[in-house]
């Protein structure tokens, strides 16, 4: 790996060279593909150069073609990899010497493993996370036990335990809500609800998820003595999960 004066950051040295070949074109993928695009084009590079290989019989190849897809797939969702190569070329971009990056890996007597790759330094803000925010994890049927409702007005955080741990989280069905407010829906102690609760993440510097809050969108049901009472907005949604269901299953009788 080098920088636009030539210097080096380190070395791969591996004895087997196929595997040198797929290792050398996944860094290489994941050095040079921005994050808006998937890695998947590199693969199929090398998936053909595998195919390509007359010593490997078709079960080794199918094996490699399915343990480098495996690969793309947990590099993709690898938090800590897209963090690290954000933060790689922050600090490149800060650096005004910097005028490009190059990236190529060779073995111990300098014949090439991979192309050449270079990113001009007006690309390197492709590669720079805009935000350390993910994507909120969904739980359509989450049961949280109330420990603390919020009775009034405003934009107080209620207090539940969820999955055995204690919480609090924003109240964001303004149906629940008012309902809660105009005293028809009242909590006990051990008073839980079925809700559709959003689970927001943020990494760290390091590429480590954290939670960071939780939000309720929708109260599908609330509980009375162990008895589940149907929500206005919990009924609605569950309905039209029935008509998606009836017309998935009308699309695949047609379609025998």
């Amino acid at each position: 790996m080098a920088l636009s004066d030539g210097l080096k950051f380190f070395q791969i040295k591996i004895k087997n060279q196929l595997l040198l070949g797929v290792i050398a074109g996944l860094a290489v993928a994941v050095f040079v593909t921005p994050i808006s695009t998937s890695i998947g084009k590199a693969t199929e590079i090398i998936i053909e150069k595998i195919f390509e290989d007359k010593e490997l019989n078709d079960l080794e190849k199918e094996n490699l073609k399915l343990d480098i897809e495996l690969k793309k797939q947990k590099i993709e969702e690898n938090n800590v990899i897209a963090k690290k190569r954000s933060n790689f070329y922050e600090t490149l971009e800060k650096c005004p010497k910097i005028k490009q990056f190059s990236i190529s890996i060779e073995n111990t007597e300098k014949v090439s493993f991979s192309e050449e790759k270079i990113v001009n330094k007006n690309d390197f803000k492709e590669f720079i996370l805009v935000s350390d925010d993910l994507e909120p994890i969904e739980n359509d049927e989450a049961i949280i036990e109330i420990i603390s409702p919020v009775l009034k007005k405003g934009n107080y955080k209620w207090m539940g335990i969820y999955n055995g741990e204690k919480i609090s989280f924003n109240m964001k069905s303004n149906e629940f809500k008012t309902l809660v407010q105009v005293g028809k829906i009242e909590f006990k102690n051990g008073s839980s609800i079925n809700c559709l609760l959003s689970v927001r993440k943020r990494i760290n510097n390091e590429g480590i998820e954290n939670i960071v809050g939780y939000d309720v969108i929708r109260v599908n049901q609330y509980f009375e003595n162990e008895n589940p009472i149907e929500t206005p907005e919990g009924k609605k949604y569950r309905q039209q999960k029935e008509a998606e269901k009836l017309q998935m299953k009308l699309d695949f009788d047609s379609n025998k």
